[in-house]
């Protein structure tokens, strides 16, 4: 952390509103973030070096606690019912607070009604790559699919997974190509059947398939975003292929409880601000081929989470995914 964003940030510390003082100025112990997932996954890594920036500027420990289960609902329950007072904080996601409440049963929580959108962290984009001797663009590969109709499948995550709705969004934007959806139990999985030439195609996130691109095990046709991805750039769109609207991501969103007071919101933005904004944190998500979200407010987190599931709940209800439905 430089000297000049220590600094700021003690400057941001006086900044508290007036009377905070009189109750504590905000934080005044450590700050525990859940991860809502295992271990070792992107959320995780992201989750680890927002604390090593954060707990610097806040002068107390940011301590991560993987809370993982229920494809991330464990995690953000047990946040949605804390004590809405800043110290326990959430890392969700677009299956979080997306996905999971058009697709499951029995939700825990409300994604909009239970939670304080604090800062987007970074977004990671899907891709679409096949087995190299399948095709080398993404309209040979439409072509081919169209010519053989339920010959070719798609590996993905697990049925309901993000995964397997970026395939049914690929199906519904190439206007309804005959493409049969193979689930597995974990992207990784996935991948390796598809270098396995089980199945020809796989969706998958950007930094699983990257190693395998590089290393020529699979081919990446084309990045699900509206750019290109620092971390292949030689990739282009499906966009810029032929295939208009078709953008998936994963969004990486902080949260608190519902009715966080301002005393806590407010301190707490100033330094998020300086985080998110950070370059030394913007190259550290270009390795987990994440974008950043400089402009991630509040109000853009709650923007982005209600634009997901507008996105998503179409393609749910067609495909049958909702609760009680049978996806195919």
């Amino acid at each position: 952390m430089t000297k000049s964003v220590l600094v700021i940030a003690a400057l941001l510390c006086a900044m508290l509103p007036p009377g905070a003082g009189a109750q504590g100025k905000y934080p005044e112990r450590a700050v525990r973030v859940v991860i809502p997932f295992v271990p070792g996954g992107n959320t995780d890594l992201l989750g680890r070096r927002f604390a090593a920036k954060l707990t610097p500027l806040i002068g107390q420990n940011v301590i991560i606690d993987n809370k993982g289960g229920a494809g991330g609902n464990i995690g953000a329950a047990e946040v949605a019912r804390a004590k809405p007072d800043g110290y326990t904080l959430l890392i969700g996601t677009s299956s979080t607070h997306a996905l999971n409440p058009l697709t499951m049963e029995n939700m825990p929580y409300d994604p909009i009604k239970d939670f304080s959108p604090l800062a987007v962290l970074g977004v990671s984009h899907m891709v679409i790559a096949v087995h190299p001797t399948v095709a080398r663009t993404l309209p040979e590969l439409v072509k081919r699919i169209k010519a053989a109709p339920g010959k070719y499948s798609y590996g993905s995550a697990g049925m309901r997974t993000n995964i397997h709705l970026t395939g049914e969004l690929f199906i519904k934007q190439t206007g309804g190509i005959d493409l049969v959806h193979v689930p597995y139990k974990g992207g990784g999985q996935a991948a390796l059947e598809t270098i396995a030439g089980q199945v020809p195609i796989v969706m998958t996130a950007i930094s699983s398939a990257t190693p395998y691109h590089q290393s020529g095990k699979l081919r990446v046709l084309a990045v699900f975003a509206d750019k290109r991805s620092k971390l292949l750039p030689e990739v282009p769109t499906a966009i810029e292929q032929g295939v208009p609207g078709m953008l998936s991501s994963s969004l990486n969103v902080l949260f608190g409880p519902a009715n966080l007071p301002r005393t806590v919101v407010d301190p707490l933005q100033q330094v998020l601000m300086i985080v998110i904004r950070d370059a030394a944190f913007h190259k550290d998500l270009d390795g987990f081929g994440m974008d950043a979200v400089p402009d991630g407010t509040p109000e853009k987190a709650a923007q982005l989470i209600k634009e997901e599931i507008a996105k998503w709940a179409p393609i749910v209800k067609a495909t049958g995914m909702g609760p009680g439905g049978i996806a195919k």
